[in-house]
């Protein structure tokens, strides 16, 4: 899990100012970090089902809002790909 303060720099640094967590810029981010975040939790418990499925809900999420970005603004989807180093 990240902290408010983690989550307060995603904000400031993909959003408009600090209080714009709806961007989908943002949300995105956020995910992509607790994703992050999670990685090595399943790398020393793989057999934790239990927290495997909040995992996969939170990639499940992301991958919804970027198919969502992708038919709405391209440019954008291409920019948050590279920016957050997500494969696709």
């Amino acid at each position: 899990m990240i902290t408010k303060e983690q989550k307060a720099q995603i904000v400031a640094k993909y959003g408009k100012d600090k209080k714009d967590t709806g961007n989908i810029f943002v949300q995105i981010a956020i995910l992509t970090a607790e994703i992050e975040d999670l990685k090595p939790h399943f790398a020393n418990n793989p057999k934790d089902n239990h927290s495997k499925r909040g995992f996969l809900a939170k990639i499940t999420k992301r991958r919804i809002l970027l198919q969502h970005l992708k038919s709405e603004n391209l440019d954008l989807y291409n920019k948050v790909l590279v920016e957050l180093n997500i494969r696709k």
